[in-house]
């Protein structure tokens, strides 16, 4: 498998790497497939499911601005997300 191929609509290696590794932890939790098995590996079979476009995912909503209060613009408040998810895989 050639990381230089991957679909279009994916902007990025990057992306691609992330969308497949969620899909894989799907697949580990039991999410059916959506093509026939040619890897045991489950980042394998993530990854050409994707490359084949057969999983469907969005960026998401984007995210809400911080509230800021005491001056701290930009800055996360305790209890807030840092890490954002940005995109999804169905």
């Amino acid at each position: 498998m050639h990381m230089a191929r991957f679909p279009e609509k994916v902007d990025s290696k990057f992306r691609f790497v992330l969308l497949a590794a969620r899909r894989a932890e799907q697949l580990i939790r039991g999410a059916q497939e959506r093509m026939p098995r040619e890897s045991p590996k489950y980042a394998r079979h993530a990854m050409s499911e994707m490359q084949l476009d057969l999983i469907e995912w969005d960026y998401g909503e984007a995210p809400e601005s911080p509230q800021t209060t005491s001056g701290e613009e930009g800055r996360p408040r305790p209890g807030d997300d840092a890490f954002r998810r940005r995109g999804t895989v169905h």
